[in-house]
């Protein structure tokens, strides 16, 4: 374990596993680096295997001011993790909110991004203007009035996300324990200045298509996470040689849900990535 400073003064807290060419991991809003548990698990024998948790997700700080979350922050502790540990380049592998905070960082440091993995990305982006900011709200006034159990009750309801438990009860007791363990305030400023103050992935659509660097990226989408599925074909699109692999019967956790399958799909495409970079 490692404590990185960001370059606003935020501590982060960081764990490390294994040797070898970098993999980091950026969590979803629910989230925190236990999420990534069962990849590190199996990938830290030939890889090193890095996870942080965001700002405001104990034992990272959390800062008390809305104004210290945002989406440029957020891709900007991605370099600040890499920088705190010394990493010239990595693979990055971003869920939901971690993987629009992963699109960010390869569109303005192409150069020290090996390959972008960029799961279940999206939400919100086909909504109306304004819509998903109130459903922002909402969730934060429910962990405001209620409590971090009770934005638990809700996530683990939600239709992308209700099988979790079904397909893999011991994914679905370390989500549930580290989301309830999380602070309402960290999730709650995260949610109202990352969330809901972010732009839509369709706005960059010019950014996307002119990278100077060509990122070799692999979208993976859960087949009954809708709110994703236009973003996640989008992206497919607009970037040439973009990979876009699809998972049945699955929704926004895919990685939890499906890691057997998802751990194949990832480390097959992050090996073709590194055996075309040995060739060159």
């Amino acid at each position: 374990m490692a404590k990185v400073t960001t370059t606003d003064g935020v501590s982060l807290h960081v764990e490390n596993h294994g040797d070898g060419v970098p993999l980091v991991f950026v969590h979803e809003l629910a989230g925190s680096c236990r999420a990534f548990d069962e990849q590190v698990a199996v990938w830290k024998s030939d890889w090193r295997c890095v996870t942080f948790n965001a700002r405001g997700y104990p034992p990272s700080d959390v800062p008390p001011s809305v104004d210290a979350y945002s989406q440029d922050i957020a891709a900007s502790d991605i370099g600040a993790v890499m920088d705190g540990l010394g990493l010239a380049d990595a693979h990055l592998i971003g869920v939901s909110m971690g993987a629009a905070s992963v699109l960010q960082y390869a569109l303005r440091h192409p150069d020290r991004v090996r390959s972008a993995t960029l799961t279940s990305i999206g939400s919100g982006a086909d909504l109306k203007p304004g819509e998903y900011s109130i459903a922002m709200e909402e969730l934060a006034r429910l962990a405001l009035d209620q409590g971090m159990q009770a934005l638990a009750d809700h996530y683990t309801k939600s239709p992308t996300r209700f099988r979790v438990k079904d397909k893999n009860p011991a994914g679905y007791e370390t989500f549930i324990g580290q989301l309830i363990g999380g602070s309402v305030t960290g999730i709650t400023n995260t949610m109202r200045g990352v969330q809901s103050r972010r732009r839509s992935v369709y706005e960059y659509r010019d950014a996307i298509a002119a990278m100077t660097v060509p990122v070799p990226v692999l979208i993976v989408l859960g087949e009954e996470d809708a709110p994703c599925v236009k973003p996640s074909h989008f992206i497919k699109e607009v970037l040439p040689g973009a990979r876009l692999d699809v998972v049945p019967t699955t929704g926004h956790l895919v990685n939890i849900e499906e890691p057997a399958l998802y751990n194949r799909l990832v480390m097959s495409f992050i090996e073709a990535v590194e055996a075309q970079r040995r060739d060159r």
